[in-house]
């Protein structure tokens, strides 16, 4: 059975709003886009390329998924990311967006998403990443839908911002799996459900 893998870019106050760029995200007046660039070093870059590689397909929210299907299909060729990310298979959970999708390899979620994400689950092939998309990554939760968390905590406290844990969420308890520490003080911790 595939796993469903959560993949976050945080702050050390868990904040997940905006890490790529000063306008990603402005929700709710978040103001502070772009934090997690100046930490992006060679060792953040090739733990995020290997868990992109090992991917057998993308769990988008629709936020996140308009986020990326603007930016990626625009990147040069070559690019570690864009060529992963431009041709992995991307499953979409939207109540507003219609097929065809723009990007790519990309369809909707019918119906519940909770079970749509559960016979994907059933299906043979590599895992499945959840990136960004906060109010999925609840969803699935609550679900008891997730089965690894990769946790890449930067140096930083915001004090405001969409945050991947937010109150109302379920107890999970969970096991450390791996750690890893980059020379900018990323720390990448994995972490999956507790037996």
């Amino acid at each position: 059975m595939r796993k469903v893998v959560v993949s976050e870019f945080l702050t050390v106050d868990g904040v997940m709003q905006g890490p790529g760029a000063q306008d990603e995200d402005r929700e709710g007046g978040f103001q502070e886009g772009g934090w997690q660039l100046p930490y992006f070093d060679e060792a953040a870059g090739a733990a995020v390329a290997k868990g992109l590689a090992q991917t057998g397909g993308l769990l988008l929210g629709r936020k996140t998924y308009e986020i990326f299907a603007a930016y990626w299909p625009n990147q040069p060729a070559g690019d570690p990311f864009a060529d992963i990310l431009n041709n992995v298979p991307k499953h979409v959970a939207s109540t507003t967006l219609e097929e065809p999708l723009k990007w790519n390899n990309s369809t909707l979620i019918h119906g519940d998403v909770a079970a749509g994400v559960a016979e994907l689950k059933r299906q043979a092939g590599d895992d499945l990443m959840v990136i960004g998309s906060g109010n999925l990554v609840q969803t699935l939760a609550r679900r008891d839908l997730v089965d690894e968390y990769r946790l890449m905590i930067h140096p930083l406290v915001l004090g405001s911002g969409k945050r991947l844990f937010e109150n109302g969420g379920v107890r999970a308890p969970l096991k450390l799996t791996a750690t890893e520490t980059t020379g900018s003080g990323v720390l990448f911790l994995t972490y999956q459900k507790a037996d």
